[in-house]
């Protein structure tokens, strides 16, 4: 045969191949939307094994796309818009109108009136901090803000405030009232009733790891179990740590020796900082696991722990 001819032929195989593979795709696409509508007249069940079933289909169909999600829409808090607001109430007085406190506080509740304060009145309180909020009902919210003095009075106060459905927008709708403060809840029971001896090897750790975290001084590293990660506080707060006491949970964290790999304890640290301001007394629950004959740090509970930390 000719070299020209054995040319062309040999050009023309894969070209010929090319439009019987376009052809039979081709097919399997006019199957494949036929068996589809088939289905659509058979009811929704044969609807969908006709589209989960058929690869041909898949292949024709327009890329996924995750249907939007719409979240509802969470109540906002009005705490702080509230804070705002008792904040510059109490710093006006209706005979200056026109201070820059009581235009503040008109703008936030342009129906309620501002004080008259007496020329020997209590002074402006040092700070103003919203306490408690409650949902009356939809958009109705009461907040209880608490006002501080420079003599070391605190004096509460409910604002009710109403909020949009969007919770972007707030306003004031009546004057603050003054209430009777929160009472002392009843705390419960500590679990860290297991004493730890001040001269094992735990409080031993646990004292070094302080260091290493408060001070600057070595590595937090080498006291953590493995795949727990910790950033030491920086820069250091303190020039030295001094562990107090150590209670725990479970009997293990008394023990004279480290138990066995993998025994897992959690104990609460009364430790002491120093700075150059002076001793400052602190307080850390920790999780440790035993581990080769040495306690390794798996928590501090401050949500700082990642990547691994018992919780």
């Amino acid at each position: 045969m000719p070299l020209g001819k054995k040319a062309s032929q040999s050009e023309a195989a894969p070209a010929i191949a090319a439009g019987v593979e376009l052809e039979k795709m081709r097919r399997r696409v006019r199957l494949s939307r036929l068996a589809l509508f088939t289905a659509i007249a058979a009811g929704p069940v044969a609807l969908a094994v006709a589209v989960t079933s058929g690869p041909a289909t898949a292949e024709a169909a327009a890329p996924h796309r995750p249907a939007p999600v719409r979240a509802a829409a969470a109540a906002a808090d009005p705490a702080g818009y509230s804070q705002v607001f008792l904040d510059a109430w109490l710093r006006s007085s209706a005979d200056e109108a026109g201070s820059v406190q009581a235009r503040l506080a008109q703008s936030l509740a342009p129906d309620v009136a501002l004080p008259d304060p007496a020329a020997d009145a209590q002074p402006k309180p040092r700070s103003v901090t919203a306490v408690r909020s409650m949902q009356r009902d939809e958009g109705a919210w009461t907040v209880t803000v608490a006002a501080q003095y420079a003599d070391s009075t605190v004096r509460y106060f409910t604002v009710p405030v109403a909020a949009d459905r969007t919770g972007v927008s707030f306003a004031v709708t009546g004057a603050p009232g003054v209430v009777a403060g929160p009472v002392r809840a009843a705390v419960p029971e500590s679990p860290y009733t297991v004493s730890v001896p001040s001269d094992g090897a735990l409080v031993s750790t646990v004292g070094e790891f302080l260091g290493a975290y408060l001070t600057g001084t070595g590595e937090v590293d080498r006291y953590l179990a493995p795949g727990v990660e910790l950033t030491p506080v920086s820069p250091a707060p303190y020039t030295a740590v001094t562990v107090r006491e150590v209670s725990a949970v479970e009997e293990a964290a008394a023990a004279g020796q480290v138990p066995a790999d993998g025994t897992k304890v959690r104990v609460l640290v009364q430790a002491e900082g120093r700075d150059d301001a002076g001793l400052w007394p602190l307080a850390y629950e920790l999780a440790l696991t035993a581990r080769s004959s040495r306690w390794d740090v798996a928590a501090l509970q401050s949500g700082t722990v990642q990547g691994g930390g018992v919780r």
